[in-house]
């Protein structure tokens, strides 16, 4: 934790750390933009202590986050302190730009492998684009073993196109078809940009995948929404971040977090959560 962010008697977590379990967050944190006022609830050094306070209060296991421009994922990489590890890079052919950076505590779990693929036509070339999408679009792969048991689990970490919805099609199809590829149960969170009543969250469901809001033994949080444009949590609103799982994988808790500091949110959307326990 950095000298100016400490936590505040009022900063419980929603979820928390867990103990044999695995806490997984997937966290749009808002991207840095240029020209933003001091004032404004999105300007990022005014919130990066907002952030901070949730993560730690938080301690997940994995978090997936989009959005996060390299100074951000430096930032979040000072948060979270040198334990978690953190695989991603930007989406562009160089490898700036706006990622979906993995952080992994290293003290749990060990990477096996990881990869960043263009949701596009040609996931091997960085920086490439496809299906009507103008920017280019991205998911992080990575399989991890638990240091503990040895058990093994995949993720995917994406962030969908928010303009053409045919490249969230074809990039939850692609997606889809990598999570059931997997040799072990495998998890995939991100902003799909879209909600549940669309053709990418039936591409998930299609291929045996479980949306850990629907399934799990428990739900946390006061809203369904996931995206609140900084402003107050939307207890019907959109729905447009998603966590699924495929079998060998019990959903024992899934939380929508609207934590709001002295009314602030720290990012425009909210992190979601889950506790997974291997079946």
């Amino acid at each position: 934790m950095t000298s100016a962010t400490k936590l505040g008697q009022n900063d419980a977590p929603l979820v928390g750390p867990q103990g044999d379990d695995l806490h997984l967050m997937s966290y749009n944190i808002r991207r840095i933009i240029r020209g933003t006022r001091h004032g404004s609830p999105d300007f990022w050094p005014r919130r990066r202590g907002l952030v901070e306070r949730l993560l730690r209060a938080e301690s997940p296991t994995v978090l997936g986050v989009q959005e996060a421009l390299h100074s951000q994922a430096d930032d979040l990489s000072a948060m979270l302190g040198p334990h978690m590890h953190r695989i991603g890079r930007g989406r562009s052919a160089s490898g700036t730009g706006e990622g979906c950076p993995v952080f992994y505590d290293s003290r749990r779990l060990e990477l096996v492998r990881w990869r960043q693929l263009a949701l596009s036509p040609t996931p091997s070339s960085p920086g490439s684009r496809g299906w009507g999408n103008l920017v280019p679009r991205i998911a992080v792969a990575a399989e991890f073993a638990r240091r503990d048991t040895g058990q093994r689990f995949g993720l995917l970490n994406a962030h969908l196109d928010h303009l053409s919805r045919r490249s969230r099609i074809r990039s939850t199809e692609m997606i889809a078809s990598l999570a059931q590829r997997a040799e072990h149960p495998v998890i995939v969170m991100g902003d799909f940009n879209t909600t549940p009543r669309s053709a990418p969250y039936r591409a998930l469901r299609s291929a045996g995948l479980r949306d850990t809001w629907v399934v799990a033994s428990e739900r946390r949080g006061r809203a369904r929404g996931t995206y609140s444009g900084f402003g107050a949590p939307q207890a019907d609103g959109r729905r447009i971040d998603w966590m699924f799982v495929s079998a060998g994988l019990e959903v024992v808790t899934a939380a929508i977090n609207t934590t709001r500091f002295e009314g602030r949110a720290a990012s425009d959307h909210e992190p979601i959560q889950a506790v997974l326990r291997f079946s």
